[in-house]
């Protein structure tokens, strides 16, 4: 028997609200407070509550639905963070413009195959080894947010969250792919500006650092190789598994990695359960919140006035870039579905799927707090010496730089 659309009321909204400001704010007000897992579990829960009895009354599939999408979510995730925290990458070349734009290259392209997160724990590291004798590296460490924390992970729905949320909703596998001129043309575009950016740069360093960095060179070594094998296991699975089978064999993958993988190369990454842990506290609180605020984007979605592939674009990447991309993408996406316009792929046009998964990913660079792995990144960076803008100083790189380039592309992709 087909159920009747639950649709609640508008309150019901603001749990959901409720988390997304505690994700952006608390971080800065409360900064101790939030350092806890045990405390963001415990936000989570007290907002979750009330949604969890309306829909324990009310519609309790959509719970089991839920739970099933949260599992999953948080396999994949935390399958791509154990198995790329077992590679290690080492290495000291001549930090040129021309060595650091192969890294943030290489990364944007890592990203839509290991996440994210996975690649810039992967590379960060050896990035600023290799620029240890440089002086001006805080706009190298932007630019890698930019691109492997953020834009390189638009081509598969391993490569950030949103896009596999998308997964989970129905959108093939491979749809993402269509994203690839979109990567292309916005990957080429800042990679220009970067080598432009980082040859003036390089001219202003001092002669002695120079030298010496030219002299200490020791060439990239890679320890851990065979988790590049079980990390292209998982491509496989996702790709060809349905749950629960896809989850089973990355949770296997995992556990290999984790049980063959010498602990000693783990810790020279200073690898830790910690971030995943943070990550799984705080998306239980926002999956169960997030359904009213779905169920009411569904049905009223219409009258909000975006319709437009470019609306999207910029409506989805604007709240991306201070709230988490991954709610936000399932919202616009709810919004889209509540139109009832073509149904090409997960009951939406596929330009405007396009648009949002776009927006969604690429400006979550726009800020520390748009993305998971870009306070990660600063924190790193931070730790071994670079002086990394504040959250004001960040924002003027990314409106200079990243504004521009998203207005080209919606001018490209989505008039």
């Amino acid at each position: 028997m087909r159920l009747e659309p639950f649709v609640p009321a508008l309150p019901w909204a603001l749990p959901f609200a409720g988390m997304l400001l505690a994700i952006a704010i608390l971080p800065l007000a409360a900064k101790r407070f939030w350092q806890s897992n045990l405390r963001k579990l415990l936000v989570s829960a007290v907002l979750a509550a009330p949604v969890l009895a309306l829909y324990l009354r009310a519609r309790p599939t959509s719970l089991v639905d839920t739970a099933g999408e949260y599992a999953s979510f948080i396999v994949l995730l935390g399958g791509l963070f154990v198995i790329s925290g077992g590679i290690h990458l080492e290495a000291d070349v001549p930090a040129t413009p021309r060595t650091n734009a192969a890294f943030l290259g290489l990364g944007a392209i890592l990203a839509s195959f290991i996440g994210t997160t996975g690649a810039s724990m992967l590379l960060i590291r050896p990035l600023l080894q290799t620029n240890r004798e440089r002086r001006h590296v805080a706009h190298t460490v932007v630019f890698f947010i930019f691109l492997v924390s953020n834009i390189g992970g638009c081509l598969t729905p391993l490569g950030d969250p949103p896009l596999f949320l998308g997964y989970l909703e129905g959108v093939p596998f491979a749809w993402t792919l269509r994203l690839l001129p979109h990567w292309a043309f916005t990957t080429a575009v800042l990679l220009a500006i970067y080598v432009v950016w980082d040859r003036r740069a390089h001219a202003a360093e001092r002669r002695v650092d120079v030298l010496r960095d030219m002299s200490t060179v020791r060439p990239l070594r890679v320890a851990g190789k065979a988790n590049a094998f079980l990390l292209l296991g998982v491509l496989v699975a996702v790709a060809l598994l349905r749950a629960p089978w896809r989850e089973m064999a990355i949770i296997a993958f995992s556990a290999v990695s984790y049980a063959g993988t010498d602990p000693d190369l783990r810790k020279a990454n200073r690898f830790t359960f910690q971030p995943i842990l943070e990550v799984a506290a705080l998306f239980a609180g926002i999956f169960v919140t997030m359904l009213p605020a779905l169920d009411i984007l569904r049905a009223r979605g219409a009258e909000l006035g975006v319709r437009a592939p470019w609306q999207f674009f910029w409506a989805t990447g604007a709240l991306s870039s201070f709230l988490d991309n991954a709610p936000t993408y399932l919202t616009f996406l709810a919004l889209a579905q509540g139109l009832n316009l073509q149904p090409d792929v997960a009951g939406v046009p596929n330009a405007i799927l396009a648009a949002l998964s776009v927006g969604a990913v690429f400006m979550g660079a726009n800020t520390y707090i748009g993305n998971g792995p870009n306070f990660m990144v600063r924190s790193i960076a931070e730790e071994r010496g670079v002086r990394m803008p504040s959250f004001g100083g960040y924002m003027l790189y990314s409106g200079a730089v990243l504004i521009p380039v998203f207005l080209l592309v919606t001018l490209v992709f989505f008039r």
